[in-house]
C-alpha cells in the first residue's frame, strides 16, 4: 500500500474543502450535531446531499450505468474523509450508498437495480436499516420480525429499535424471519421495505445527549410485494452479513474524531490552569500524543479497505478491524476531553460558558453507542478472531 495520495487525489480534496466551505453557513460550528430533530435539520441534510449528488459525488466509485462515475475507490474515499471531517450533512444519503446499494449491485434483481440505483445517486431516495429490535441486539440472528408468504406478498409483523433516520427514510433495509423452524441464521431474509406503507408506525427515540436520530418502528400486517425480496428466502443473513461489512469499514470515525481532537488540542493551548497552558501539563500532553496516534491508526485501517475494493477484494476481518478500532477511539478521545475540561465538559451546547459549543458533552454521551451500533466490540472481537484468525467457535 502506498501511503501517499497521488497529485490529482489532493487536488480533489482541496476541491472538495472549497465546496464544503461554500455550502456550510458560517457559524457552522454552533448548528452542527443536531441529528435528524428538526425540519430545519432534515431539510439541510436532503438540500446538502442533492447539491453532492449533483456533482456526482455521492456515488463517483459506482458503475456508469448505475449513476456512478466510475471513479477509484481512493476518490470516494477522499470525498467522504473531507464531509464526515467538516460534518457535512450527508447521514442520510450516506447509509444508502455505502451499503444498501452495493448488496443491491451483488444481490438484487435487475428490477430493482433499476427501481432504486439512480434515485440513490441523485440523492432523491432515503434509506434506513431495520435490523436490530429491542430483544436482539447483538444476537442478531436471533431476531423475531415475522415475514409471511401470501401470495405475492409477504406479511409482515413486529418491531424495530434504534433505527437511524427511519422518521426520515423513503425506503427500509428489512431484515426479517421468514422459516420459524429452521435454524435461526437460515430462517432470515432481506427485504426493500416502502416505510410508507399501510402499518407501518414510526416512533422517536431520543438518546442521552438530547438527540433524535433513533427511531422504534412498528410493523401491524404490512405487505410487502414479493419482487422486494433480496437475493434468495431463507438465506438473508448471508447477505446482511455482506452488508454489515461495507457499514463498518467509513472512514468518517476517524476523520470526525481528527477534527474534535484538533479542536480540543488548540483548546488546550489556549487555556490555562493554575498559571500555565492545559497542554503543558505532561499528564495531559501525553495523552494528546497518545490520542494522535490512534487517530492516524483507526484513518488508515480504513484507508487499507478502500485500497482493498480498488482491487476488487471483499474486506471482512478488515471491516472489523477498522469498525472495532474506531469506535474505542471514539470513546477514548471524548473521554480525554471531560477529563480536560473537568465541570465545564457538563455544560450543554446554547451556554456560553460551555467550551467548543458544548459538543464534547454531546460526543461523551453519544459515545457510549459507538461501540454498540453496527455490532458491539465483542461480536467484532469474535468475527476478527473466527474470520482473521481461523481460531474455533467457542
Amino acid at each position: 500500500m502506498d501511503f501517499r495520495f497521488a497529485p490529482e487525489e489532493e487536488a480533489f480534496r482541496a476541491q472538495v474543502k472549497t465546496f464544503i466551505r461554500d455550502v456550510l453557513p458560517p457559524d457552522w460550528e454552533a448548528q452542527e450535531g443536531e441529528g435528524y430533530g428538526s425540519p430545519e435539520a432534515i431539510a439541510r441534510t436532503k438540500a446538502t446531499v442533492k447539491k453532492v449528488a449533483e456533482r456526482g459525488w455521492l456515488t463517483m466509485a459506482w458503475p456508469r450505468e448505475y449513476g456512478g462515475m466510475a471513479a477509484p475507490h481512493m476518490q470516494q474515499m477522499v470525498f467522504q474523509e473531507e464531509a464526515a471531517y467538516h460534518s457535512l450533512p450527508t447521514d442520510a444519503g450516506v447509509g444508502a450508498v455505502s451499503w444498501v446499494a452495493p448488496v443491491l449491485m451483488r444481490y438484487g434483481t435487475e428490477e430493482q437495480k433499476q427501481q432504486h440505483l439512480t434515485p440513490i445517486a441523485r440523492g432523491e431516495r432515503f434509506w434506513c436499516t431495520l435490523y436490530s429490535e429491542p430483544g436482539t441486539g447483538s444476537d442478531l440472528a436471533g431476531l423475531q420480525t415475522r415475514a409471511v408468504r401470501d401470495g405475492d406478498e409477504y406479511v409482515i409483523n413486529g418491531s424495530k429499535i434504534w433505527t437511524s433516520a427511519g422518521h426520515v427514510a423513503d425506503y427500509g433495509w428489512l431484515a426479517a424471519r421468514t422459516d420459524p423452524d429452521a435454524p435461526k441464521h437460515r430462517g432470515i431474509s432481506l427485504f426493500l421495505l416502502d416505510m410508507k406503507s399501510p402499518g407501518v408506525t414510526v416512533r422517536p427515540v431520543i438518546n442521552m445527549a438530547g438527540v433524535h436520530s433513533f427511531n422504534q418502528v412498528y410493523f401491524d400486517n404490512v405487505r410487502v410485494p414479493a419482487v422486494n425480496l433480496v437475493g434468495e428466502e431463507n438465506r438473508g443473513w448471508y447477505t446482511v452479513a455482506v452488508a454489515l461489512d461495507f457499514e463498518r469499514s467509513g472512514v468518517g470515525r476517524s476523520a470526525s474524531a481528527r477534527r474534535v481532537f484538533e479542536q480540543m488540542l488548540a483548546y488546550a493551548k489556549e487555556t490555562e490552569r493554575d498559571g500555565a497552558p492545559i497542554a503543558g501539563d505532561p499528564i495531559f500532553r501525553n495523552r494528546f500524543v497518545e490520542m494522535s496516534i490512534e487517530i492516524e491508526v483507526s484513518r488508515w485501517l480504513s484507508y487499507q479497505i478502500a485500497w482493498m475494493q480498488s482491487r476488487n477484494l471483499v474486506p471482512n476481518k478488515e471491516a472489523s478491524i477498522a469498525k472495532l478500532f474506531g469506535s474505542e477511539v471514539s470513546q477514548h478521545l471524548y473521554g480525554l476531553g471531560m477529563d480536560m475540561l473537568g465541570m465545564f465538559g457538563q455544560l450543554e451546547k446554547g451556554s456560553k460558558w460551555a467550551p467548543l459549543h458544548g459538543k464534547v458533552m454531546r460526543g461523551y454521551l453519544s459515545a457510549f453507542s459507538a461501540t454498540i451500533g453496527a455490532g458491539t466490540s465483542e461480536i467484532q472481537r469474535n468475527i476478527i478472531a473466527t474470520r482473521g484468525l481461523g481460531l474455533p467457535r467457542g
